[in-house]
């Protein structure tokens, strides 16, 4: 996950608490982040012509990771830092008039004496004068590999600051951070407010009011607002720009830089406090020559080995840059935005899935109506046939029949012989319809436990049955007939035996 990480070459004058600040290299630190500005540029006091010089700051997310890749320092290690330092005051001493202590060569002879000061608190105090010298030495590399405190080692001398930058601190990773795509003439402009997102989207128009009259009310600027989103800590970051339209009728945007350097003016700023505005940004992107010099120069406290490692891991060096973190402090204002960011993607998922099913609903609601005009197309084209019949019979009415009819005829008979035959297409539909009423019929038996018959088998049992009935009625009267005529030949026979009888008497 990373974040944009806006720069430019301009002042970084804005509050450390927001992130890094990018431009050309100087040691200088603030409260809560680490700086990379370089000198101020002075801005005029009038509003025309005062667009010349910006200022970007950006941020990026990272994870503290172990090995020697993950931490930042000297050496190996398994966190942050170092794993140690040089216990010998000789070498120190010439580490730090060549320069190779810090990783940088000694510049004047104040930084001289501040590397010698440093190295003379973690290695060789003489603040005591006994062994309590080499306790005392130890308790300044603790507080040096901390990130704070105060180092003594001579009691002629001032003690020696350690802060969170020193070289030794362990507590720095490095995280990536995307290089933002924002030309200058885009005019985009990010104002960090130190309220929440509901209070200023109600109260907008008044906002954008009020910076059109810190811009001076000129009637031929307009503000607008191109987005409002919140950032942890109850900020909302809102990104404007502002439209300067010309006595021709042209329109342009006033550029990135040129409006931040008149919000960088003293009197504008302290407008912007009274609107509770904590950070102004240009949104413009490294140019090539920024990146370059960026990657070339490790932050101040930042092994080389360390800095070259982070830029061989980068995942992508095309869209991502690498970002110093130091102090947990900045890793939990990360892990803040990050959680942030998560959110507004969960939520843009969850829009994204609401327009799906939306329109997979009226997906299937428009193939239900392609059925349903398909069905009716159908419906209407049977119709005209049958109108195109008729008319067609009535415009024959009283003619003979001609060839191509007579062809016709055949044709049609034929294909409703192959119809009705016993092995074509009627015959299989009839045994399929049989076979389809048997499943039916049995399903309905083992899924309902109950007899079912179907209408139409109903029926035709009843009708078999019935022919069953008028057979057996047949048979009876059949026998009956037979009965009555044998009764017939018992009768006669009997009366010829008695006629016989008398004749030979």
């Amino acid at each position: 996950m990373a974040f944009n990480f806006a720069s430019a070459a301009g002042t970084a004058t804005n509050q450390g608490t927001t992130g890094f600040s990018l431009g050309n290299f100087t040691p200088k630190t603030t409260a809560s982040g680490f700086g990379f500005g370089n000198t101020t540029t002075a801005a005029p006091t009038g509003f025309g012509g005062l667009f010349g010089s910006n200022q970007n700051k950006g941020f990026g997310f990272g994870t503290f990771g172990a090995g020697t890749n993950t931490g930042l320092g000297t050496g190996i290690s398994t966190g942050f830092g170092l794993t140690g330092f040089n216990t010998q005051p000789q070498q120190q001493q010439q580490n730090v008039l060549g320069g190779g202590l810090f990783g940088q060569p000694a510049q004047n002879l104040i930084q001289s004496n501040q590397l010698y000061n440093a190295a003379s608190a973690l290695n060789a105090p003489t603040l005591l004068g006994d062994e309590r010298d080499a306790i005392l030495a130890k308790w300044n590399q603790l507080q040096a590999l901390w990130g704070t405190g105060k180092g003594y080692f001579n009691s002629n001398i001032p003690p020696v600051e350690f802060t969170q930058e020193n070289h030794f601190c362990r507590f720095k990773a490095i995280g990536y951070s995307c290089i933002a795509n924002n030309k200058d003439e885009d005019g985009l402009v990010e104002l960090v407010f130190n309220k929440k997102e509901a209070d200023i989207r109600a109260q907008q128009q008044q906002l954008v009011e009020s910076l059109h009259k810190i811009l001076g009310g000129h009637q031929t600027l307009t503000v607008n607002v191109e987005g409002v989103r919140t950032v942890p800590d109850d900020q909302t970051e809102v990104v404007i720009y502002v439209v300067e339209r010309s006595p021709n009728g042209t329109s342009r945007r006033v550029p990135s830089s040129s409006l931040q350097a008149y919000f960088e003016q003293a009197n504008v700023k302290a407008n912007f406090q009274q609107l509770g505005v904590a950070l102004t940004m240009a949104r413009i992107e490294l140019s090539p020559a920024q990146i370059k010099q960026l990657l070339q120069n490790p932050p101040a406290g930042v092994d080389r080995n360390i800095w070259e490692q982070a830029k061989m891991d980068n995942p992508d060096s095309e869209r991502l840059i690498p970002v110093a973190m130091v102090g947990f402090k900045e890793l939990l204002r990360r892990l803040k935005v990050q959680d942030q960011m998560t959110k507004l993607h969960q939520s843009r998922l969850d829009m994204i899935s609401d327009d799906i099913s939306e329109l997979q609903k009226n997906q299937a609601t428009t193939v239900a109506k392609l059925a349903q005009y398909k069905r009716k197309l159908l419906e209407l084209s049977h119709r005209v046939l049958q109108v195109l019949i008729k008319q067609e019979i009535q415009r024959k009415s009283g003619f003979a029949i001609q060839a191509e009819e007579e062809h016709l005829r055949v044709q049609l008979d034929t294909i409703q012989s192959e119809l009705n035959a016993p092995t074509q297409f009627k015959g299989r539909l009839n045994e399929l319809m049989s076979q389809i009423r048997m499943q039916n019929h049995f399903g309905a038996v083992r899924s309902e436990e109950n007899y079912y018959v179907d209408s139409d088998l109903l029926r035709e049992i009843k009708q078999h049955l019935k022919q069953q009935q008028e057979g057996l009625s047949h048979i009876t009267g059949i026998i009956k007939d037979d009965l009555e005529d044998i009764k017939l030949i018992e009768q006669g026979l009997s009366d010829n035996v008695h006629i016989r009888g008398g004749m030979f008497s």
